[in-house]
């Protein structure tokens, strides 16, 4: 998955977990949790569906790796190299 691909699923989800919020309008660089104002469940089950979608395993240690949508696209993009 290119990093567009990556953005795009990750936003898919978000949307699935807080459907009111206007995806288009969050930065690659803002806390994800912050914006959406999601609690921690909600992550968690964001990380599940993450890890679902793209068979990644993603470790706890690594969560706040995946607190941006830059972070999520990077963390990602590295388990391809």
């Amino acid at each position: 998955m290119n990093a567009d691909e990556i953005r795009k699923l990750a936003l898919d989800l978000l949307g699935g977990i807080a459907p009111e919020a206007d995806l288009d309008a969050i930065g690659d660089d803002e806390q994800l949790r912050e914006v959406l104002d999601i609690d921690s469940m909600d992550f968690l089950n964001f990380v599940a569906a993450l890890h679902k979608a793209t068979g990644v395993d993603i470790p706890e240690a690594d969560y706040r790796k995946l607190f941006t949508l830059a972070g999520i696209q990077k963390y990602l993009s590295a388990g391809e190299e």
